[in-house]
């Protein structure tokens, strides 16, 4: 079945530059560039034809159509806590004991439900991909289910009915420290003993046509450093990396090394391989990320939600490392916010202007290879039809160059989101689920 769509505005994909330039950062997603009046032809959920300069025919997209944006790193039961973690000062250690009590509370049958509202309010948003960062994965005191792997699949049907994709990025987390003091508490549920046993569960755990099955350590703090070795190789996998200050003292404290070193040694790093948030590195970091090709994931909303600190972006990027961003917490879901943090904190850090244009910034947004989608993030023909349009009318956009609208539009202005050709935005409003119902039934 054939479908085609005319849009005023689109974002097609060029020949990708090289990482070390400001004008085109290390991201495997190609940079891009605006055309006119295109013609877009979608086939069996791929582009078909790409036609720029074509008389309208076809349905019409406004505004600016954006490729399919990645949303590389979440944790979906985060989002229970938006507006509730503000009272006082506190820290990030102060938060997690705040987010360990909502951790408590969840089965399969209401993380499903949480879940199934918080990817349809990415959609929202334009986002047509999920990194999932799944760690809960078992009963209270670590009990499995009968299905072990229920909550995780959970998570994938819940994307599947808000019409995304989804990468289960399934979660090593053995220990509680560095020092590999044993889990307690609401920390039992993430365990699986040794990574022998977490790698049998995860072996029954069954992808789907949206969904591909991916593996994390959830940080050196939750793997000891005798079983990373077997994680080697895997791809995609992801690990949290030097979020704070307290996990590279502990780490130097126990094995001498920085977070990203001993990753190294255990042959973790690599172009299969993000980290994410990699905020507090040392330069000799920098250049194990850039070298081996890691790609790294920042998320800017929660890093700065969390008070963790502003990561290294533009020296990642000319050391060669890929980039990609996430909500992670879902304290908001916005990939405009996102990819402008990205910018902005440069800016913030260095007081100077002009880090990454907005081509780079899309491009990085668009990275679902993070994800292990290498056929998505492009309106390219061959690629999945992923398809966002933005509002260029709205208080926020109207008068804004279509070049430089990513820089004005948020996630509000989204009007259509097209998922692998199949609508699954309309007019501003979800096709499958009603979004702002589901959010309250859950949040209640």
């Amino acid at each position: 079945m054939r479908s085609v769509f005319h849009a005023r505005h689109a974002w097609l994909s060029s020949s990708p530059g090289s990482p070390g330039s400001p004008g085109s950062p290390g991201v495997t997603a190609s940079s891009g560039e605006i055309a006119e009046n295109v013609r877009i032809e979608i086939e069996n959920g791929r582009f078909a034809a790409i036609i720029p300069d074509a008389p309208a025919d076809g349905e019409s997209l406004p505004g600016l159509v954006l490729p399919g944006l990645a949303n590389a790193h979440s944790h979906a039961f985060h989002r229970a806590l938006r507006g509730r973690t503000h009272s006082g000062r506190g820290s990030f250690w102060t938060w997690r004991d705040q987010m360990y009590e909502k951790a408590a509370t969840l089965d399969p049958d209401g993380y499903q439900a949480l879940a199934r509202a918080v990817y349809a309010e990415m959609a929202l948003a334009g986002i047509t991909c999920v990194g999932e960062f799944h760690y809960l994965h078992h009963a209270p005191g670590g009990v499995r289910y009968d299905d072990p792997n229920a909550m995780g699949a959970a998570l994938i049907q819940a994307a599947d009915e808000a019409g995304i994709r989804i990468t289960l990025l399934d979660a090593v987390y053995l220990t509680a420290g560095v020092d590999g003091a044993p889990l307690q508490g609401v920390q039992e549920r993430f365990g699986d003993g040794d990574v022998l046993r977490w790698a049998d569960r995860v072996a029954s755990l069954r992808a789907a046509p949206h969904a591909v099955v991916g593996a994390a350590i959830h940080s050196v703090r939750a793997v000891p450093a005798g079983q990373l070795a077997a994680l080697a190789g895997r791809d995609p996998l992801h690990v949290h990396l030097s979020e704070q200050r307290a996990e590279n003292e502990q780490c130097r404290a126990v094995h001498g090394c920085t977070p990203a070193e001993l990753l190294e040694r255990h042959g973790i790093l690599g172009p299969g391989t993000t980290a994410v948030h990699a905020t507090h590195l040392t330069d000799g970091d920098v250049k194990l990320l850039g070298d081996s090709r890691t790609g790294v994931c920042f998320c800017p909303t929660t890093e700065r939600d969390l008070a963790d600190g502003i990561g290294p972006a533009r020296r990642l990027a000319d050391a060669g490392s890929p980039l990609s961003l996430g909500s992670d917490s879902n304290a908001v879901i916005d990939p405009f916010e996102e990819l402008r943090g990205l910018e902005m904190n440069e800016r913030l850090a260095s007081e100077t202007r002009g880090h990454f244009p907005a081509a780079s910034l899309v491009a990085a947004a668009a990275n679902h290879a993070a994800l292990g989608w290498d056929d998505a993030g492009a309106i390219a023909v061959g690629k999945r039809a992923d398809l966002v349009a933005v509002s260029l009318s709205s208080v926020r956009t109207i008068g804004v160059h279509p070049g430089q609208a990513v820089f004005a539009a948020t996630g509000a202005d989204v009007t259509h989101v097209i998922s692998g050709g199949r609508r699954i935005v309309a007019d501003g409003r979800h096709t499958l689920v009603d979004v702002p119902r589901e959010l309250a039934k859950v949040l209640s």
